[in-house]
């Protein structure tokens, strides 16, 4: 099945050169697209990559096009951001190839009385659904898959085989969450008292927004008393472990194996490298952007970079280092300022 280039830009917008019944049938990359492909070019260090491939028709951008279009021979989609156009021309591929599964509720799964199922969601083999839980219009819950006492699942949200989703907690419209995903489980809480640790009750959910992806094996805790919050369109790779009461604003993407520890808030439109540690009671304004393997130690309430690599040492050798390094500009301005003033006496003599 092929698709116009009429209907892509039609639909997705951006200036066509070239035929508009001109038929691609996949998306491949710059190296090894064919005559029946479109491909695109985000990195401007490709430009001689992209110059030379043999794909039907590239997207790019303005800055890229004069000097792609001297030698490529194909059509060209020019758009101010190849890369979003990409991802939503390679939604719509996927749209037209992929298989939707049929509503209904497979005879092995376990539903109880009191649970409300919309008529066109998808149950698969060996879910469980507790009483209470609502599962709204479109939902897809694949193979062995639990969802506890009063759940509620927004909207064409898909769990994939295998997630696990506790008492009470909630997902709104156009979720993804992925195999092995927990989500609602007791956050970590204990009180210490002569040396033996007393449990302190979980009693939060977890709330999360709409157009909310979670990845493979990420775990999401229930609050102690208030709940953790998920806002719109957060996106959380894999392995990832946000603790109890943590709140983390909308459209913040955090990449595999961070971990947030309870009670830390951070703010909207936010990025996290893969590895980056976040102390726990902190805040982390708006538009920060945290380097992979960072520890952030402090609260961050500016918008910016932030990376924090250091060798391991004793404690109190790091404290002292760090102290160092945080004055090293303030040294340098005291050592020019000596420097110029030896210069100035050596002179006079």
């Amino acid at each position: 099945m092929g698709i116009r280039l009429g209907d892509l830009v039609e639909r997705f917008g951006g200036q066509l050169v070239g035929d508009p019944n001109l038929e691609v049938s996949a998306i491949a990359p710059l190296d090894s697209a064919g005559a029946s492909h479109i491909s695109f070019l985000s990195n401007s260090k490709l430009r001689a990559l992209a110059a030379q491939s043999q794909a039907a028709a590239l997207i790019l951008s303005p800055l890229d096009d004069p000097t792609v279009a001297a030698t490529f021979e194909g059509a060209r989609i020019v758009t101010t951001n190849p890369y979003a156009y990409f991802a939503r021309a390679a939604q719509y591929f996927a749209s037209l190839f992929e298989q939707a599964p049929e509503p209904g509720v497979h005879p092995s799964a376990v539903v109880a009385p009191g649970a409300r199922i919309d008529p066109t969601a998808h149950i698969g083999p060996n879910v469980t659904v507790e009483d209470g839980a609502v599962l709204k219009a479109g939902v897809v819950i694949d193979a062995g898959c639990f969802i506890g006492r009063e759940a509620e699942i927004g909207e064409g949200t898909h769990f994939f085989a295998n997630v696990t989703f506790h008492a009470r907690c909630s997902i709104g419209a156009r979720g993804i969450v992925h195999s092995g995903a927990v989500i609602g489980t007791d956050g970590f809480g204990f009180a210490s008292e002569g040396g033996v640790y007393i449990k302190i009750p979980q009693t939060g959910r977890v709330l999360i927004g709409d157009d909310v992806d979670i990845g493979a094996n990420t775990t999401i805790d229930r609050g102690a008393l208030a709940d953790t919050i998920i806002e719109d369109g957060v996106k959380l790779d894999n392995q990832i472990q946000i603790g109890h009461n943590c709140h983390v604003g909308a459209h913040t993407a955090m990449a595999g194996c961070v971990g947030v520890a309870g009670s830390a808030k951070i703010g909207k439109h936010c990025t996290f490298g893969g590895a980056a540690m976040v102390l726990g009671h902190l805040e982390i304004a708006d538009h920060v952007h945290i380097s992979s393997g960072s520890m952030v130690s402090r609260s961050v309430l500016e918008p910016g970079q932030y990376t924090g690599f250091y060798p391991l040492a004793k404690n109190a050798e790091w404290e002292r280092s760090a102290a160092i390094v945080r004055n090293l500009a303030s040294m340098r301005e005291k050592i020019r300022t000596l420097e110029k003033t030896i210069k100035t006496l050596t002179e006079q003599k």
